[in-house]
């Protein structure tokens, strides 16, 4: 995230402290805040940062950049000061999925981004004070692994009845009129609502827009009671140090583990009834529930987890990328070599690199070094292809082209490590 000048970062600290302070405060006087070419700019470089594709209107941060970016930021400014500003439509986009289905992107006007990011600056801090800890997606200082991690010691505290739910179609649907309830037991300024109002319908009549700057808060203020019901079931059943039931959230993806004995079986029946009155309009097969003690598997945020006997003996969590995940990066990277059969072996690498590093950055926690030693081996096989289609060779030239060679001379990504730092196992028996 680009840092906000000192103003900006002492504003939110200071809404932050409030909000955390007195939980039912309700927030005035924010929209000025928004409207501030300070705010205005902090939220630009966010956008850009993140960069993206251009929304309906076919503007490009090139062309903003090219006319000025200040003179944009006062037209917004004008705009919302003058309360003239209108966000244009979304752009949809629909992105291919497996299994022939797609996710349908709604994608804002650069500008709107703008307003949108200056809009999430100043809520971020109050929303954020009402948080729960089993939260983790899109939040400052939080990460997915810190999710996954939660899980793994979940399960190596045997907490191996776990409740697997799919929330992204639960948030398309959701009624507009209920976030902006829930976004006003904390603000009370009407320009803030009618910001928010405008930009929720410029993406459609319900749902949280996928794609949306702001989206990411809104969706966890939406399920802000939720976590707020499954952080109340780990107090009450607290022992201690250990609690019987444990969750993590990422966004739309959720997991409830609950612990193996028999007397708290209740918990299960207690827990899914009241998820499942809260996500009505959930799908069966969008949620599961799993044994993991039954050699059952499930997905969390990429990888797949298991309950596996160490080599020690001792039972631990296991949990390695899901194959569909390693799938589409051998389909992505068979696509590099494609489009770019022809071009010098430098230029090849230079596209593979980054895609290389960002996807085992991201999967180097856990017990993937399996899978990562699979790409690496593919990687190493298709680059030596390419190198002798282009000198007319036969074969992989295994001694021609070696793995010193390839890695020290062409520079060929070699990050292969998984960082362990996880949980322990549970003592056998």
């Amino acid at each position: 995230m680009t840092k906000a000048s000192i103003d900006l970062q002492d504003l939110r600290r200071r809404l932050y402290v409030k909000a955390k302070a007195e939980p039912s405060w309700r927030f005035w006087g924010l929209y000025v805040h928004v409207c501030k070419m300070e705010t205005l700019r902090a939220a630009y470089e966010m956008a850009k940062k993140n960069d993206g594709a251009p929304g309906i209107d076919g503007v490009t941060f090139e062309a903003i950049e090219a006319q000025g970016v200040e003179a944009l930021l006062e037209q917004l400014r004008d705009e919302l000061t003058g309360r003239t500003y209108q966000p244009l439509p979304a752009r949809r986009q629909e992105i291919p999925k497996d299994g022939g289905k797609v996710r349908v992107l709604s994608i804002p006007a650069i500008r709107d981004r703008v307003v949108q990011g200056a809009l999430k600056l100043i809520l971020e801090p109050v929303f954020e004070a009402d948080f729960q800890p089993g939260s983790f997606g899109y939040r400052p200082k939080r990460t997915a692994h810190d999710a996954i991690k939660r899980v793994a010691e979940a399960i190596v505290q045997r907490k191996v009845r776990v409740l697997d739910f799919d929330l992204r179609a639960y948030f398309d649907n959701v009624r507009h009129d209920r976030l902006l309830a829930k976004v006003a037991q904390r603000v009370d300024d009407a320009d803030i609502m009618h910001l928010l109002k405008i930009m929720l319908k410029a993406a459609g009549k319900k749902g949280v827009p996928q794609g949306g700057v702001i989206s990411p808060l809104l969706s966890n203020l939406y399920l802000n009671e939720v976590d707020k019901m499954l952080e109340r079931a780990r107090e009450v059943t607290r022992n201690g140090k250990y609690t019987h039931v444990e969750y993590a959230r990422f966004a739309d993806d959720l997991v409830v583990l609950i612990d193996a004995y028999k007397r708290h079986d209740w918990l299960i029946g207690a827990v899914t009834k009241r998820l499942r009155e809260e996500f009505a309009k959930l799908q069966d097969e969008k949620s599961r529930t799993v044994n993991l003690e039954r050699g059952e598997s499930f997905s969390f945020l990429g990888f797949d987890f298991r309950y596996l006997r160490s080599l020690r003996g001792a039972m631990r969590p296991h949990y390695t990328p899901k194959l569909k995940k390693r799938t589409a990066l051998l389909r992505e990277l068979k696509e590099v070599f494609r489009r770019h059969r022809s071009q010098p072996i430098g230029r090849v690498i230079s596209l593979l690199n980054p895609k290389l590093r960002g996807w085992v950055n991201y999967f180097a926690v856990g017990h993937s070094s399996e899978c990562f030693s699979y790409i690496k081996d593919w990687v190493e096989k298709k680059v030596r292809r390419q190198l002798a289609q282009a000198q007319k060779r036969k074969g992989f030239c295994w001694k021609r082209w070696n793995r010193a060679w390839l890695y020290d001379t062409l520079g060929l990504f070699n990050g292969y490590r998984v960082r362990h730092d996880g949980p322990k196992a549970a003592p056998a028996g």
